[in-house]
């Protein structure tokens, strides 16, 4: 039988995503990515903020046509949206056959068989449950880099956030088991490893009592075959001396750091429930700057939270103005039900929102732009990701560079590289967020 999987949401979702395919291939499913041959169709949704909530909404309904005509067997749903909205998705899309939650992805297969035998249900475990099928994922990245998600779950609860709920409080993955998992994917050709969870500096707090992040950044180092491993979602409150050696010294650790500070003015960030004022966030950026100068340095921001003022927006652009991100995204504010955050008085109109987004992205651009003009000249190592078509050129990313999100570079030869390739490469010219570059 063919399955179509949908995979929709952030990164941590794929790797659930990859997990749930690996589980379906060991039973024989055959994938397809045409809904018209699909005997079964999976979708893996998010609900973070309102735009990804109507895309998953909007997959599911388009879906549940191939299972009213009958050309799907069973339309199985999962995920944030899923854990979220279960009963409301049985009750108001019947086509649907089963609802999986976001810790109880590791039953799927039951959840196949449930659906094809023509039983409705909803499969759940507790949300603090941590899922770990011993079957290999299936890798979907394209065999040269992929997501390696540390823990699962948040404590922070900012105001504005609907994951601790959906997805529970923070549990980290054991060590031993993420090193295994990360030798098997470089065994599969896998060359970059990138470390997700919705906060990846408190790995191991709570199995080993301390952060440790920094000892299984350096068990995965020891691994033959990886030669990058990139970190996301670093908070910035808890970014340690420990850490910031451990990147400055292992030279497998890219010199790149996503760190989500959301803000820059205090009377915002605490109505947001953040654990950083502005000059703490200034502090560790120019500590990270100083201990590791070539270090690449993301950020996203939210505009139009309740109660900001014209001039806390203006704030903020002064922050991003002197701070001078390498990368960054903009989010206008989305009020999520059952949050605090909705329920707070002077919400903001979605004009004004746009307004300041645009303002904040147009700021950034010109940043953007100067930065990658003064990389003009450099020698960089870069990962191949495909030849252009009909070109004698193919595409790459550098260090700085984290897939989908970030910038790419281009390199015109005639020699034939393959994806996943690394070639050394003289930056000869800035196109807006990407480079240009010869092979060296």
């Amino acid at each position: 039988m063919k399955i179509l999987f949908i995979s929709l949401g952030c990164d941590k979702n794929l790797v659930d995503t990859e997990v749930m395919l690996g589980l379906l291939a060991s039973r024989g499913y055959e994938m397809t990515d045409d809904e018209t041959e699909a005997d079964i169709i999976v979708i893996n949704t998010c609900c973070f903020i309102h735009d990804a909530k109507e895309e998953s909404i909007q997959n599911i309904l388009e879906m549940a046509e191939y299972r009213k005509s009958g050309s799907a067997k069973a339309l199985i749903v999962t995920g944030c949206l899923a854990e979220r909205y279960r009963q409301e998705i049985m009750d108001e899309i019947p086509e649907v056959d089963e609802v999986l939650g976001t810790t109880a992805y590791d039953r799927i297969l039951d959840a196949v068989d449930e659906a094809l035998a023509g039983r409705h249900e909803v499969m759940l475990a507790d949300t603090d449950a941590l899922p770990l099928p011993d079957t290999k994922r299936l890798v979907t990245t394209g065999g040269h880099f992929a997501y390696l998600k540390i823990a699962e779950g948040c404590d922070k609860h900012c105001t504005y956030c609907i994951i601790p709920k959906i997805r529970g409080n923070f549990r980290s993955v054991p060590m031993e088991r993420l090193v295994a998992e990360a030798r098997e994917l470089a065994d599969q050709g896998v060359k970059e490893l990138i470390l997700v969870a919705q906060e990846t500096t408190l790995y191991g707090m709570d199995l080993y009592g301390k952060k440790a992040l920094p000892a299984l950044l350096k068990e995965l180092c020891k691994i033959s075959g990886l030669r990058w491993i990139r970190i996301l979602y670093c908070y910035p409150e808890e970014i340690t001396d420990e850490l910031i050696q451990t990147i400055k010294e292992e030279p497998k650790v890219c010199s790149y750091l996503d760190l989500p500070i959301q803000h820059a003015c205090d009377r915002i960030l605490k109505r947001m429930g953040r654990r950083t004022s502005k000059a703490e966030l200034t502090e560790i950026i120019g500590k990270l700057r100083k201990e590791i100068p070539d270090i690449c340095l993301r950020t996203t921001l939210i505009t139009g939270f309740p109660g900001e003022t014209q001039e806390e927006h203006e704030e903020l652009c002064a922050f991003v103005d002197e701070m001078e991100f390498d990368r960054l995204g903009v989010f206008t504010y989305s009020p999520e039900e059952g949050t605090p955050a909705a329920e707070m008085p002077d919400q903001i109109d979605e004009e004004t929102k746009l307004d300041r987004q645009a303002e904040l992205m147009e700021l950034q651009q010109e940043i953007a732009f100067d930065n990658e003009e003064k990389m003009v000249g450099r020698e960089v190592l870069v990962m191949i990701e495909g030849k252009v078509a009909d070109e004698n050129a193919y595409v790459g990313r550098t260090y700085r560079d984290a897939p989908n999100v970030d910038g790419l570079i281009f390199i015109n030869t005639d020699e034939e590289l393959m994806s996943g390739d690394f070639a050394r490469v003289k930056i000869t010219g800035a196109l807006d967020y990407d480079l240009i570059g010869e092979l060296l």
